[in-house]
């Protein structure tokens, strides 16, 4: 079994929904649960069984109410695990909260999580004078509830605040094995707590003193508008963003209480961890900057320590103090001090190359004391950084391509303050520099550099433009170079085309991108002079250029229609003819020029091109799209072929056409047409199926044609109880219809549905068994569907079902139709559940019997059930040894004999069995198909009604026992266990 389930658990983890499509996941938590309480189990596999809550919570546990039972089970199991079992419980308590705050069960309405809460505070309190006497066990329980706090806190603000006290008054008892848990806990709730009290209107210092005295009861004894008792709440924002603005607290001069924790968290810092050091500075300045009352100054003996660190995250946490307080906490040297490390850290060869990148983005965000100008959270440098200071940051060709960027940025930066954005400012060496690195660059990539070089070039080409644009003999000289790269490697086209956009949608000046794509459209014409010396990829990229440059309405088009002319009517190489990529490509750039400002320049050319094409191309998919654009050109005026272009998705866009990706690489189709043709998907469910009440009487069954002698041979009343139940199963075995179940429901709109829906027509509905409990169902067509209001009822759906095993299940649906929109559409709907008293069915006999033949069918068929007689299975024909499955059941009810009655007529009237001679009783015969039988024989007693069971299914027993339960109201009743 241990096997067995750690392979289970191993499989629903590499795939969760390959798993649970041979069960549900309500059924694999329940068996999880029931393995989790079983004492038989070892707590090693108990622990491999948590894998499934920790990962997938959700999953397993699709709503809050499933959450919170699956939490009071788990703690259930926690108060029976003995402390020795340290890693079960502390990971149990992990699983606990995981689902609690992934189910949305964290609130003073849900019992399972005040329980919970109580548990950890609890288990938090242990607390031991003497760390040598404190077992190793209980240090580690301690160590994870306070992990498990600190998340529900950081995940339901101000969960704990009512116990700021309490945590206190434990931080500051406990040894040090623990006060680094307790310190960081505390300083969470202390930020939480004073956030949500800043937001309050007239808070002040009344309410932080009884905020830092707050000590209510575990089960949150609190007010009862207190944060504490309201729903999940999301995480608070920071109030140390880029604006700087957050909730201020005015509590005056008087802040004793606050401004002695404070003191006594900072003091107590450097026992932590660089890691909870910084996550607990960073709360502390959160608290210091939204309570007025309390000065930054308390801060001045931790920043000696601060600004000589190494550590990357307590450097982070000492620039947010800097942009929290500015000149309130950080002296002019404290920050020329910083600044000069900042400089340092950049190009410290011992640390990492992310490490040098944040320390090199601290640079260009850096928060300055008195800066000059808003920077509106951009790149600015700091006025102290100077280019001698700068000098050691200037990018080398031995650098990583990240670390050669930053630095790139950075330098450029520092040139355009020292020399401002002026073309004077070239004669500096700073700005020769950089040029000459680009230009290293591009010389590798010149010859044969690897992808990430030619990367590395177009990132450090695009800033360098946005940077130095303006420079225009810099800005020529790179368009001619890059030409140049184009014409020796075709294959650089996209890296070109893309650094062209990027140009024009960036904040490189205006024009340069166009100048660069006029120059491209030059190099690309100027290679038609001798097409068989073209490559067919070379060409290929040629007319992606020229593509690209024909949604520029101010370039000229006349050279790219004679190129297009030339490759249309070259004879050489003969495949090129056939090719339907470059015949693709060619009217991808005939299709631009149609939309082009000066098309009536081109009309002729550019009609001798797609004729040639219509006529000669050896491809018939490119022939057909030719003579379509040489028909929309000859046919349409100037606004109509427009206003198709436009339908057909390629409408410009700022001189580019944003063409979405159609089946067809040439052409993209018209909107209407692909939406005519295209299932949409229905974002949310519009309609679902609804059971009809079957209340009016549940349908006989429909008995199979039979022979008369085998009718007669079941008909004597006086023939043997064998023969009649060897009549009984040879009429089963015969009859198909028995196996089956017919099902009634209503379609139905949704009351909150999405809009456009009211009316719908030639619906077809799919639907799919779940788990493999019932056979494949065919699909329903159903004429039309109309909202609520209208003069048609509600269509009727009958769905028949034929089980393969006797248990409830589930059947997915969806459905395909068309909306008054005459557009077609899919939908999923609610999934249909089939209960276990959907599959109750009359006893399946012939139409001859009678009473008397019925009766002496259930006193058969119950002597064989209980006794284990030598009848077979029922469903499988007879004969043999005693089925295993075989099995009695007793369930009591406290019932009146009215109560009996009606419960009678409501669910049972269809399965009696009459027996005149017995007025102590009543029985009950249920057929659940394919082949099961359960015989109830109900006696009332004095104070209670005794349901006897028996059947051939024992696994059948809880289902009944459930049944039984939801129909007499036995929770309500609060009856004897049965």
């Amino acid at each position: 079994m241990a096997v067995s389930w750690v392979e289970r658990v191993a499989s629903f983890l590499r795939s969760p929904s390959r798993f649970l499509a041979s069960t549900t996941a309500e059924v694999f938590l329940v068996e999880l649960l029931r393995e989790q309480r079983d004492e038989r189990v070892t707590y090693d596999v108990k622990l491999t069984m948590l894998s499934p809550l920790c990962e997938h919570p959700t999953l397993l546990c699709p709503s809050a109410c499933t959450g919170e039972e699956t939490c009071l089970e788990l703690m259930s199991v926690f108060s029976h695990c003995p402390p020795k079992y340290t890693e079960f419980r502390c990971q149990l308590l992990l699983t606990l909260t995981t689902v609690l705050v992934s189910t949305g069960c964290v609130s003073a309405h849900s019992h399972a999580s005040r329980d919970f809460l109580e548990l950890l505070l609890k288990l938090a309190q242990d607390t031991y004078y003497d760390p040598a006497d404190v077992p190793s066990a209980l240090r580690s329980t301690r160590a994870a509830a306070c992990e498990c706090l600190r998340e529900l806190e950081a995940c339901c603000p101000s969960l704990l605040s009512q116990h700021l006290e309490l945590l206190n008054g434990l931080r500051q008892q406990e040894n040090p094995r623990h006060h680094q848990a307790l310190s960081g806990l505390y300083a969470v709730v202390l930020r939480n707590g004073v956030h949500l009290l800043a937001r309050q209107a007239g808070a002040g210092p009344e309410g932080l003193k009884a905020l830092l005295g707050g000590n209510a009861a575990v089960a949150w004894e609190a007010e009862p508008d207190s944060p504490a008792l309201t729903d999940r709440a999301a995480p608070l924002p920071s109030v140390l963003g880029p604006s700087g603005l957050g909730p201020t607290l005015q509590t005056g001069p008087d802040c004793k209480e606050l401004r002695s924790v404070l003191s006594s968290l900072l003091e107590e810092s450097y026992l932590l961890t660089p890691l909870s050091q910084a996550a607990l500075l960073h709360a502390l300045t959160e608290v210091v900057a939204m309570v007025s009352g309390v000065s930054p100054a308390i801060f001045k003996a931790q920043l000696l320590r601060l600004l000589g660190t190494s550590k990357v995250c307590l450097f982070h946490c000492t620039l947010l103090m800097k942009a929290a307080f500015t000149d309130s906490l950080f002296s002019a040297e404290d920050e020329a001090f910083l600044l000069k490390r900042l400089v340092a850290l950049c190009q410290h060869p011992q640390m990492s190359t992310a490490a040098q990148l944040f320390y090199t983005d601290c640079l260009v965000h850096f928060p300055e004391n008195r800066p000059i100008g808003a920077a509106d959270g951009g790149e600015a440098l700091p006025v102290l950084l100077t280019p001698r200071l700068a000098a050691s940051l200037v990018p080398t060709v031995f650098d990583e391509p990240a670390t050669m960027l930053a630095r790139l940025n950075v330098s450029a930066l520092v040139h355009l303050e020292e020399h401002g954005a002026r073309e004077g400012g070239a004669a500096g060496g700073g700005l020769a520099y950089l040029w000459e690195h680009l230009l290293l660059r591009l010389h590798v990539v010149e010859h044969g550099g690897d992808r990430a070089a030619v990367v590395t070039f177009f990132r450090a080409s695009f800033l360098f433009l946005c940077h130095f644009g303006h420079v225009e003999r810099h800005a020529a000289d790179l368009r001619r170079r890059l030409c140049a790269l184009y014409l020796r490697h075709c294959r650089l086209a996209p890296h070109v085309l893309n650094l062209a956009d990027r140009a024009q949608d960036g904040p490189v000046r205006p024009g340069w991108a166009v100048a660069l794509l006029r120059s491209l459209q030059g190099a690309a014409v100027s290679a038609g002079g001798d097409l068989a010396a073209v490559s067919q990829k070379d060409l290929h990229w040629h007319l992606r250029v020229l593509a690209r440059v024909a949604e520029e309405g101010q370039i000229g088009q006349g050279s790219a229609v004679d190129f297009l002319f030339a490759v249309a009517t070259a004879a050489s190489p003969p495949s090129r003819n056939e090719d339907w990529r470059l015949g693709s490509d060619l009217l991808a750039v005939c299709r631009h020029l149609l939309a082009h400002p000066g098309l009536d320049a081109l009309l002729c050319p550019l009609a001798d091109v797609l004729q040639h094409v219509a006529r000669h191309h050896g491809d018939t998919d490119v022939r057909d799209h030719a003579r379509l654009y040489y028909s929309l050109l000859t046919a349409l005026s100037r606004e109509k072929l427009a206003g198709v272009l436009a339908n057909g998705g390629g409408g410009a866009n700022g001189g580019r056409q944003d063409n979405k990706r159609a089946l067809s690489a040439m052409v993209v189709e018209s909107q209407d047409l692909t939406s005519a043709l295209t299932i949409h998907k229905a974002r949310t469910p519009v309609f679902h199926l609804v059971a009809k009440d079957r209340a009016g009487g549940w349908a006989e069954p429909t008995p199979a044609p039979e022979d008369d002698e085998a009718a007669a041979a079941g008909t004597d009343p006086g023939a043997p109880d064998a023969d009649v139940l060897s009549s009984y199963r040879s009429q089963l075995l015969s009859s198909g219809a028995a196996a089956e179940i017919a099902l009634s429901y209503e379609l139905r709109h949704l009351d909150v549905g999405p809009a456009g829906f009211d009316r719908l027509f030639s619906l077809r509905l799919h639907f799919e068994p779940s788990a493999g409990r019932f056979a494949a169902l065919a699909d329903v067509c159903v004429p039309r569907l109309f909202r609520e209001g209208a003069s048609a009822a509600p269509p009727a759906v009958t769905l028949t079902l034929r089980p393969r095993a006797p248990y409830p299940g589930t059947l997915r649906c969806s459905a395909v139709f068309t909306a008054q929109d005459e557009l077609t559409w899919h939908a999923a709907l609610p999934d249909v559940h089939v209960a276990f008293r959907q599959l109750f069915k009359p006893l399946p006999v012939p139409a001859s019997w009678g009473p008397a033949l019925r009766l002496r069918a259930f006193e058969r068929l119950w002597d064989e059930f209980c006794s284990g007689g030598d009848g077979g299975s029922v469903g499988e024909g007879g004969g043999g040894d005693a089925s295993p499955d075989r099995a009695s059941s007793l369930f009591c009810g406290r019932l009146g004999e009215a109560e009996l009655e009606a419960l009678l007529e409501e669910h049972f009237a269809p399965f009696r069995v009459a027996d005149p001679g017995d007025a102590t009783g009543h029985r009950v015969l249920l057929f659940i198909p394919p082949g099961s039988h359960v015989l109830l024989r109900i006696r009332p007693q004095e104070d209670a009604v005794q349901f006897h069971m028996a059947t051939d299914n024992w696994r059948l027993l809880p289902h009944v026992n459930d049944f039984l339960l939801s129909v007499t109201d036995w929770e309500a009743r609060n009856g004897v266990d049965s």
